[in-house]
């Protein structure tokens, strides 16, 4: 193992970079801000910092250090769980993820988190939680039922998982963990994943809306507007935390002639029915991102299976917490 000039800490392994940075670039495993990534390098974890973006690994300064036993203690009350008491250099910039903890927790030296499109459309549904029992049938893994993330969800991957952590866990309504001692093992796993849990997109009707003063017609994304079904799924509720976070709640319809006085209380996004969808121009990237992630679930999800959002107190509480208004302002200031 190297030492860095600068910091006399660990330089972590290239394949580890390199793995983390393909699946932060593809958009159909994570986008935006969303997922992490993390190595345990003798008593130090090193994790993906919260806000930062995985396709930047071995690029930028995107993973920081913190002490596995602290993040450790903070599971069961020592700290306030984000785990920043925990970190092996206090004066750096960054902040360790908000998920830092089921990182520590997890006993496997590799650990990759995603937020899988796939994952996401078997994860929300009923009928898709259900499918995998089939579908993932002779792999080592476990559904973990929604909770918060940050400390809520890493005491559930606890509790789903008793004294024996499998290679890969499931988490409903957020994503997709794979854990492991080999880079390659891991690629491995998520491939097979993506293969095995892959749904069929629909014909691709790329239609340009029209075109409304203070917003930004999206025609990569009008089948939210223009099939019934999606647009019914995609304005019931919200499904998953990142959306929550970087597109606020459930899609809102508004009627075209309404959305050209930019009524009170509409996010950065939204469907006019029968039309087209639309961003603020100055929404950025990530909500873009978003936008794209969720019109690639909704429009997968077979048309018998039965949506679960995650709920308002559920969105409340992400909404109001200090951790994930962090991100928020990373996201704003790319």
């Amino acid at each position: 193992m190297t030492l860095s000039p600068r910091s006399n800490l660990p330089v972590l392994p290239a394949e580890f970079a390199v793995l983390s940075r393909q699946i932060g670039c593809d958009p159909m495993l994570v986008q935006g801000p969303g997922g992490n990534t993390s190595i345990k390098i003798g008593s130090t974890l090193w994790v993906k910092a919260s806000g930062t973006q995985l396709d930047r690994a071995g690029i930028d300064e995107i993973f920081v250090a913190v002490d596995l036993d602290k993040a450790l203690a903070e599971i069961d009350g020592t700290g306030d769980g984000s785990c920043r008491a925990a970190l092996v250099d206090p004066d750096t910039r960054l902040r360790p993820s908000i998920e830092t903890t089921f990182h520590a927790l997890l006993p496997q030296r590799l650990v990759f988190h995603y937020h899988s499109v796939h994952g996401l459309c078997h994860g929300i549904a009923v009928e898709g939680r259900r499918a995998l029992l089939k579908k993932l049938d002779g792999l080592d893994w476990a559904l973990v039922p929604y909770a918060r993330p940050g400390i809520p969800l890493t005491r559930q991957i606890r509790a789903a998982c008793g004294d024996r952590f499998p290679e890969i866990l499931v988490l409903e309504n957020h994503g997709m963990i794979v854990a492991g001692e080999c880079v390659v093992s891991i690629a491995e796993t998520i491939e097979a994943l993506e293969r095995r849990l892959a749904l069929p997109s629909p014909p691709n009707r790329q239609s340009a809306p029209p075109e409304i003063p203070g917003w930004v017609g999206l025609g990569a994304f009008a089948r939210l507007a223009t099939d019934p079904l999606s647009c019914a799924r995609a304005t019931a509720g919200s499904y998953y935390p990142d959306h929550v976070i970087f597109l606020g709640r459930a899609l809102k319809t508004v009627a075209e002639n309404d959305l050209r006085t930019v009524p009170d209380g509409v996010g950065p996004a939204v469907i006019v029915r029968g039309s087209g969808v639309y961003m603020r121009p100055e929404a950025g990237l990530v909500p873009k991102a978003m936008l794209r992630c969720l019109h690639d679930v909704i429009t997968r999800i077979p048309a018998d299976w039965r949506l679960r959002p995650i709920g308002k107190a559920d969105e409340d509480e992400l909404l109001g917490w200090d951790a994930e208004k962090h991100r928020q302002k990373l996201a704003v200031a790319e």
